[in-house]
């Protein structure tokens, strides 16, 4: 069992940049793989990111690569997600999850653990 609770997210003019964080509380931090997950009005959640136990091995959707990076703090039990050039469509609901197993996934059926979300709102 692994409790989540994202912060760090607001109100941002495009071009700009926000840092998520995601703080899970426990002692097997380090056990789970982590991803983030975004829920735009009106649609459905999407995969944003996701990074294995080790932190070695990261994945990112499509619509986010090359300007987003997941990145985890095992020893602070934390999981964070930069975001740069942000633009109008990234606005959502940003939600960090956590699995057991360690491969990538992209679905959010496979995620076990869940926190309550950050909003994230870009400006044009």
């Amino acid at each position: 069992q692994v409790q989540l609770v994202e912060s760090g997210g607001g109100l941002v003019q495009a071009g700009g940049s926000l840092r998520l964080s995601c703080s899970a509380s426990g002692r097997t931090f380090c056990t789970y793989a982590m991803g983030w997950f975004r829920q735009a009005p009106g649609k459905g959640r999407e995969f944003v990111a996701h990074i294995t136990r080790s932190g070695n091995d990261t994945l990112y959707g499509d619509s986010v690569k090359g300007r987003f990076t997941i990145s985890r703090d095992s020893g602070n039990n934390m999981v964070s997600l930069q975001m740069n050039s942000l633009e109008p469509d990234d606005t959502a609901v940003y939600y960090c999850a956590a699995k057991g197993q360690d491969y990538r996934a992209t679905r959010r059926e496979y995620y076990n653990w869940w926190g309550r979300g950050t909003a994230v709102t870009v400006s044009s």
